[in-house]
């Protein structure tokens, strides 16, 4: 009987003393060392604040404020486009340099470009482009097959006349088809020449001028003196 008494005296005593433990407040954390003066005390990571976001300057805060207005083009002219049309004119045909130079420089008050140019007198006849005649007919030959191994071709070697044992290299009714087809050969290395079959005209000079819009063609030949006026394109002038 006793011993029953002090096996339920213990069990009470125990769930005392577990009632007590699990009742009990937290113990308060540690206090944390004393950091040494002068030392700044290490910040973790997930202690430090959120970083602001940079002020914006005056210039930003502006520009955010007042929304940008675009620029309007002027009437006629493509968005983006701001250039001064011009017009241009061939006036002439001069006699010489000088009087295309003259003519210049009497609407030069008029006009924001001009330049003078040659045109050559047209033949009577044809124009021929040939090669020299060679020493003799072989040496003719060597050459023909030369010129047919650079690529060109309606040649001739001449077997008679003052062109004998030269090349005959085409027959043109322009100068200029003669032109390009000698400045062909040269480029290549064949020593081409151009000879008209009857008597050239005289050289003629034309004044090529740009103006700003609304010159007068009529205006501008007379005040130049010229004889003719023809429409050229700008383009030619740059």
């Amino acid at each position: 009987m006793l011993i029953r008494a002090l096996l339920v005296l213990l069990v009470v005593l125990n769930l005392g003393v577990a009632g007590w433990w699990i009742s009990r407040p937290d113990a308060p954390p540690p206090a944390p060392p004393q950091q040494p003066q002068g030392v700044a005390r290490l910040q973790l990571a997930s202690e430090a604040p959120p970083p602001r976001a940079p002020a914006a300057s005056p210039a930003q805060a502006a520009a955010t404020a007042a929304p940008s207005t675009p620029v309007e083009a002027p009437p006629g002219v493509a968005a983006g486009t701001v250039a001064a049309s011009l017009q241009c004119f061939s006036l002439g045909p001069f006699a010489d340099a000088a009087a295309a130079t003259a003519a210049v420089a009497a609407l030069r008050a008029d006009i924001a470009r001009s330049r003078t140019r040659e045109v050559e007198g047209a033949s009577s006849g044809n124009y021929t482009v040939f090669l020299p005649p060679a020493e003799d007919r072989a040496a003719a030959q060597a050459l023909a097959q030369r010129i047919a191994a650079a690529g060109f071709d309606d040649f001739l070697v001449v077997n008679e006349g003052e062109l004998a044992n030269g090349i005959a290299l085409g027959l043109y009714r322009n100068r200029s088809g003669a032109t390009r087809r000698q400045h062909a050969l040269q480029a290549a290395g064949f020593p081409a020449q151009v000879r008209a079959a009857g008597e050239e005209g005289p050289s003629q000079w034309w004044a090529d001028i740009a103006a700003e819009q609304g010159m007068d063609a009529a205006q501008a030949r007379a005040k130049a003196g010229a004889k003719q006026s023809q429409a050229l394109d700008c383009a030619a002038l740059r």
